[in-house]
């Protein structure tokens, strides 16, 4: 997925966020969340905390995520 898109990052800063933005998606995948659901919660969310708040509970892996980010898993 980024190997063409890297030609399009003009910066160093560009290509670092791109490669963290990239490496979000990926493990929402891997975790079971749908990316644009997870993504759209985190910029809501995380605006509002504290400075000195957890991030644990917006990792991909939290379980305190809401259920419209999560893909139901089949049985």
């Amino acid at each position: 997925i980024g190997r063409k898109n890297w030609l399009f990052s003009q910066t160093p800063r560009g290509a670092q966020a791109s490669a963290i933005i990239y490496s979000i998606i990926e493990t929402a995948k891997e975790n079971h969340l749908h990316p644009f659901p997870y993504l759209t919660y985190l910029f809501e969310t995380l605006p509002q905390q504290q400075e000195d708040a957890s991030l644990d509970e917006w990792l991909p892996w939290s379980t305190q995520l809401p259920e419209r980010c999560r893909i139901p898993v089949q049985s």
